[in-house]
């Protein structure tokens, strides 16, 4: 059968699907966010302890991830990332009855396990069944499905929170989250390019750890754990410094902060099309230029500025994202959802990593050490494309003259 095309009924129920799965994975993931000063306030730990909410869930899902892109070979896509979506929503709900922080540390890591079957499965979907021309298109579509599910699990948590708790907030998140499981089991069309293969793990292993004799791609996986390393450092601690004077706002003023969000929906799409006409490189280096200029502007102390830094900082990050994640399946030749795991493996490892070091930094220089780091990162990252490019510009080459 065909790839799936642009302007088709099942790209549009791609799309659907994988955005709802999307919204599902990420507002149950980053739904701790903004209520990290209230878990560190009830449960009387330090931020970067409260942070462990965040840094535990994602360190699971990044391990997870290279369990169920593997599984997924074997069972097929489809299956895996349904099982997932529908017990992370149930474990979302059992969470807010968390009686001290040690169970709610547990049941985060738990949540991080059965996370872990849409991200990398989803992108691997993504690269099986739609065809090669509408590939950014759909990839950003589905990368703004993560951050609307990202910036919906903020501002419902805060919003929540303020009126009842963070409990009930939680609870909300992890019903909203089942009706979106249930949509995403009956419109994501089956598979149609998938081609199983047995349960042989000892295979499975070599050809997961064959993903880095890749040329590139572990510079893609460096770049990955740099992006989200930045992303949620600066998401982390802003609810810190804008609760706290001068600025004194409510936790519902904090989630809303996270409307701009809504500048990723549209810079993962715009910029991902624009990477399909100009080349990769090009767009991925301007994403990050655009992330590093954004977070030095949040260094600014009047209020309306910041936020605009905090926009400018998250139109380059998902920008970025889009780009690095859809640049991973072509320059895999083989097994892609274990090369997609792999990618995202370092990607939430750099989410626990960053979001844990950075509340050292927070505590001892303020938001100048997050931003500090923030710009460390970015500058890396910006090195590790040049290598890429020169790498993929190589393989290119190689490939034309063997044709």
């Amino acid at each position: 059968m065909g790839y799936i095309e642009r302007g088709t009924a099942n790209f549009k129920k791609t799309n659907l699907a994988l955005f709802a799965g999307g919204f599902n994975t990420f507002a149950i993931l980053w739904s701790t966010q903004p209520l990290l000063p209230d878990i560190a306030k009830e449960y009387h730990v330090s931020p970067a302890v409260s942070s462990l909410t965040l840094s535990s869930t994602t360190i699971a899902l990044a391990i997870s991830m290279l369990l169920t892109g593997s599984l997924s070979e074997v069972y097929g896509r489809k299956p895996v990332m349904t099982i997932s979506l529908v017990a992370s929503s149930i474990l979302a709900i059992l969470t807010a009855f968390s009686p001290s922080f040690h169970l709610l540390l547990l049941l985060r890591i738990l949540q991080g396990i059965v996370l872990g079957g849409l991200p990398a499965i989803a992108m691997a979907y993504l690269g099986e069944e739609i065809e090669p021309k509408s590939l950014g298109m759909a990839m950003g579509l589905y990368i703004s499905g993560n951050s609307i599910g990202g910036m919906g699990g903020r501002i419902i948590s805060g919003v929540l929170t303020d009126f009842f708790n963070w409990r009930i907030a939680i609870v909300v998140i992890g019903i909203i989250s089942l009706l979106a499981s249930l949509l995403f089991w009956f419109t994501l069309p089956k598979s149609t390019h998938f081609q199983a293969r047995k349960l042989e793990i000892g295979k499975l292993g070599t050809s997961l750890f064959s993903q880095f004799k890749e040329p590139g791609l572990i510079y893609l996986f460096g770049i990955g754990f740099l992006l989200m390393g930045s992303f949620v450092s600066l998401y982390n601690y802003i609810g810190f410094q804008l609760i706290a004077p001068p600025y004194s706002l409510s936790q519902t003023l904090v989630g809303f902060i996270f409307v701009v969000y809504l500048v990723g929906t549209f810079s993962s799409t715009w910029m991902g099309m624009l990477a399909d006409k100009h080349g990769r490189r090009k767009i991925l280096q301007v994403s990050l230029a655009i992330l590093l200029i954004g977070s030095l502007i949040t260094l600014n102390t009047n209020l309306w500025l910041k936020i605009i830094g905090i926009a400018i900082f998250t139109f380059g990050f998902f920008a970025g994202h889009s780009i690095a994640s859809g640049w991973v399946g072509k320059l895999s030749s083989h097994d892609k959802a274990q090369a997609s795991a792999l990618y995202l493996f370092f990607y939430y490892t750099g989410s626990s990593i960053g979001g844990t070091v950075s509340g050292t930094f927070y505590s001892n220089f303020g938001w100048m050490g997050v931003v500090g780091m923030i710009a460390i990162f970015a500058v890396i990252a910006v090195l590790f494309s040049i290598r890429l490019a020169t790498i993929a510009k190589r393989k290119l080459q190689v490939s034309s003259h063997r044709v």
